[in-house]
């Protein structure tokens, strides 16, 4: 088995001089950062007093598990004659809260629309999902559902 390991550094930006003296007295904003690449501008989701214009880590999760998806699926056409010509997500997350405050994804759902060359398989290309699926790191780690409806159509 090959282990691979993943670094990332998270530092707070929010402190305005009162530190978390109160729930309001911080801003949620950090910072994201990994050697070697662009940092990203973090924060809560607004519903938990963040900043709407950052990223907030649910909408991090939604896009690890499309991207990944998306990875997957574009390996499997290559190696498989299906040639991809486009390829666009519009993935959704689900989250509950619960009444102490916490709270979990229940469902994610990928929605995947491809566009492919004349000549490719479009049957082959629309089951190229599922076995992507079967593959993506992310959806394989987490617990909850990950659904795939996707759509693919000829040029």
């Amino acid at each position: 088995m090959k282990l691979h390991a993943y670094e990332v550094g998270v530092t707070w930006t929010g402190n305005d001089g009162g530190g978390t003296k109160t729930y309001r007295s911080y801003r949620r904003d950090h910072e994201i950062t990994a050697a070697g690449k662009a940092p990203i501008a973090a924060s809560s989701d607004p519903a938990f007093r963040g900043d709407p214009t950052r990223y907030n880590p649910e909408v991090l999760l939604v896009a690890s598990l499309s991207s990944c998806h998306m990875l997957w699926y574009l390996h499997l056409c290559a190696v498989n004659g299906v040639v991809v010509v486009d390829y666009r997500d519009t993935a959704t997350g689900e989250m509950e809260g619960n009444a102490d405050g916490s709270g979990q994804f229940t469902r994610v759902v990928l929605r995947p629309a491809v566009r492919i060359a004349p000549g490719s398989d479009r049957a082959k290309a629309v089951a190229l999902h599922e076995e992507a699926h079967r593959y993506c790191f992310i959806a394989r780690s987490v617990n909850f559902t990950v659904e795939i409806e996707p759509t693919v159509v000829g040029e």
